[in-house]
């Protein structure tokens, strides 16, 4: 069995841009990630928005970021922010 602390240590991260900063204390982040097609050999691009909770409004429009995993925020919101690169 995992202990709390242990748990900690396995939370997902995440790198991405912010796309959006509109919404009080979110951020809509751009994660990009690429692969081989198993089929034809050719890498593909891959997109896809996760929304992070983001405390102090910090993050803006354009920044590069890291998102952890989280306990839900709201319907949307399972990710937080971490830090800005």
């Amino acid at each position: 069995m995992v202990t709390a602390n242990e748990a900690k240590k396995f939370k997902r991260k995440l790198t991405g841009v912010v796309v959006s900063d509109k919404p009080n204390k979110t951020v809509v982040v751009n994660v990009s990630r690429k692969f081989m097609h198993a089929k034809y050999s050719k890498f593909i691009q891959q997109d896809k928005k996760y929304h992070a909770h983001d405390e102090n409004n910090s993050a803006k429009t354009g920044d590069k970021v890291v998102i952890i995993e989280s306990r839900p925020h709201s319907k949307m919101k399972k990710w937080e922010l971490l830090k800005i690169l």
